[in-house]
């Protein structure tokens, strides 16, 4: 398989290009073959495993430039003397006014030397010889600083979605040349970000296992993974008839065609999908592999900068958690926050319109983060003073309701106020309680018939455009209860994180547990898309906000699952990420609880078990769950 194709596929991955343009486009430009030189070498790590790394470096060496650094686990491809990316950089205003830019494979991945561990888990007391990320990443540094001509001592890193993780990783003990970090999308924690969401798994994620978990222990150049092949144009209906997770197994076995194999009926090749079998709970392993526990260690000397989405279905725990943990322990840190109305890595991409799936949220807000933020960012710590008056505030986020942008000096703003909904009866969603005497509300949880997450019949590698989907079709749904507001009649902002809680009980010993923060648009809306789908309107439009999930075993403890007591109401807090959306005048606010949301996650058996993942058919029955009236959801309201 040719290198080209393999980098394309593993685009489709990570939903980014931070050298996006089409086909026709990528022939005319040269820029960066015009005024650029292209240098691979193989920097050698302290316990001498070698890192392939990739160097463009300005023509004009009439003066001296600081260093831009990417490290990723999916190529810096291309491969080869002459061959050039036609983008390099963030973006295309810090190519064209010249930087030296490099990008590196990290450790065994493609033209890397090593074995590759998913997730690397950072060392905190290292021996002399001893490596993690945060090593490879300061070694490489070190040479760069020492080695390529024409730089002038600083370094900066960025990344999106995995390269954002080893941006993180560069500010931890970081090298003293590191002046500027921005991770983007940044992976913080498997259990939460991308394959897992608060424990419960991302089944619609499993075609992407293999990408991770097979095995290499040398350089290449080309493919040495390949994807499962799901042969239908339905994922609702293949992950269903495909039944418990354990009848996944054969699609990571090697070996599986080999008719002379004597290879357990079990047997798992993956280390990455049986890493994920293995460890169902929130045990060591994860817990020694997420990085935003370790942000006390990130200097005053580096400027961050977090940038993510609104609407980003794979990372948005992970830069949010993240920012939260600088401002936490680095008081003394230059610490800034950005968050527009993107999805996974938009920001990047040179697209005029922003949408994301059916929804439009204005022009050029891409274009105007890339020159307006980005660009300023980098070249105040890189090339200006380098102190905290950037010009830049310290969070800059976009309402997604009103669709503009807004500063502020802190995140959450300072004035914002906790304010509690109930779920009452007859689908109310209010301040006050409906009633002295608590009331019960009945749904059958149908393991035959899960909640679809989306209403489109069709295969995605990893799902993005359900962020902004409209949520009728949920909604009508008897299986899916709904409590909204009546029509607002003044505008509403929410500006921080939002917590459910919910009290429930089910017949059976576990369920899971789906809350859905939604903006439903009024009937006579004078808004109007384009872009939208062919069979919907914005009339009515139900605009998703948030949503989150919670595997019920987990709602005390991420590593010591408990189960359900039948018929016994619980407590069920769920913790959604934060918002920056007002819900506009003549707009109303609802809440939609659910227990499957299929097959964005894998089907809860509804009876416990220890391990999901080895389930047998025999384990998964209907239930019937309650939700009571006492429950509430508690916003963080802008005052």
């Amino acid at each position: 398989m040719k290198t080209k194709f393999i980098v394309f596929l593993v685009s489709i991955f990570i939903f980014i290009s931070c050298n996006s343009s089409t086909e026709k486009e990528v022939k005319k430009d040269t820029f960066v073959a015009d005024n650029y030189t292209k240098k691979e070498v193989d920097i050698e790590m302290r316990d001498g495993k070698k890192l392939h790394t990739t160097i463009y470096s300005p023509k004009d060496t009439s003066k001296k430039y600081p260093i831009l650094m990417q490290r990723t686990p999916y190529s810096s491809a291309p491969y080869g003397e002459g061959k050039m990316k036609s983008k390099i950089g963030p973006n295309v205003h810090l190519m064209k006014e010249g930087n030296i830019v490099v990008y590196q494979d990290v450790r065994g991945r493609w033209m890397s030397e090593g074995v590759y561990d998913n997730m690397r888990a950072y060392k905190t007391n290292k021996k002399e010889n001893e490596s993690d990320e945060v090593s490879d990443t300061y070694d490489t540094i070190d040479w760069l600083v020492k080695n390529v001509e024409n730089n002038n001592g600083n370094v900066g890193t960025w990344g999106i979605s995995y390269p954002g993780h080893y941006a993180t990783v560069s500010a931890i003990e970081a090298h003293p040349a590191l002046k500027a970090a921005s991770p983007q999308a940044c992976i913080g924690d498997f259990f939460f970000d991308d394959f897992h969401h608060n424990g419960a798994f991302l089944l619609s994620y499993f075609r992407a296992i293999s990408l991770f978990g097979t095995y290499k222990d040398a350089p290449t150049d080309t493919s040495w993974y390949s994807f499962p092949k799901m042969n239908s144009q339905d994922q609702y209906q293949f992950f269903l008839d495909k039944g418990p997770l354990k009848n996944l197994n054969e699609y990571f076995q090697y070996d599986k065609l080999d008719v002379n194999s004597t290879a357990s009926k079990d047997r798992i090749d993956d280390f990455f999908w049986k890493e994920i079998v293995e460890h169902p709970n929130y045990d060591e392993n994860w817990q020694s592999k997420g990085i935003i526990q370790h942000m006390d260690k990130v200097p005053s000397t580096v400027a961050t900068m977090i940038v993510g989405g609104w609407f980003d279905a794979e990372d948005l725990y992970g830069p949010l958690e993240t920012y939260k943990g600088i401002e936490k322990n680095g008081k003394e840190n230059y610490n800034t926050m950005v968050f527009g109305p993107w999805d996974h890595g938009k920001w990047a991409r040179n697209t005029v319109k922003n949408t994301v799936g059916n929804y439009y949220f204005g022009d050029s807000i891409s274009l105007k983060f890339q020159s307006e933020i980005e660009t300023k960012f980098f070249n105040h710590f890189l090339k200006g003073k380098g102190d905290k008056n950037s010009g830049l505030p310290e969070a800059y986020v976009f309402d997604s309701g009103k669709k503009e942008w807004k500063s502020y000096d802190s995140w959450p703003p300072k004035n914002v106020e906790k304010q509690s909904f109930f779920l009452n009866r007859n689908q109310g969603l209010a301040k006050k309680h409906d009633g002295i005497l608590t009331k019960e509300i009945k749904f059958i949880s149908d393991i035959k018939h899960p909640v679809p997450y989306s209403e489109d019949i069709k295969t995605v590698f990893t799902p993005r455009k359900y962020m902004t989907d409209d949520q009728r079709f949920a909604a009508r749904r008897p299986d899916v209860l709904v409590f909204e507001t009546d029509i607002l009649d003044e505008d509403f902002t929410l500006a921080g994180d939002i917590l459910a809680k919910l009290k429930v009980a089910t017949t059976g010993t576990a369920a899971d547990w789906v809350v859905k923060v939604i903006d439903v648009h009024p009937t006579d809306t004078k808004e109007d898309n384009e872009g939208l789908q062919d069979h919907l309107k914005m009339s009515n439009y139900h605009l998703m906000v948030r949503s989150e999930v919670l595997r019920g075993r987990f709602r005390n403890s991420f590593a010591k699952p408990q189960p359900f007591k039948p018929n016994k109401k619980t407590d069920v807090n769920i913790k959604l990420q934060d918002v920056f959306h007002t819900f506009k005048k003549g707009h109303k606010l609802q809440i939609q609880v659910q227990s499957t949301w299929f097959p964005l996650i894998d089907l809860n058996p509804q009876t416990y078990v220890d391990n999901i993942y080895k389930a047998d058919e025999a384990d998964f029955k209907t239930q019937t769950h309650t939700v009571f009236t006492d429950s509430s959801i508690e916003f963080s309201v802008l005052k």
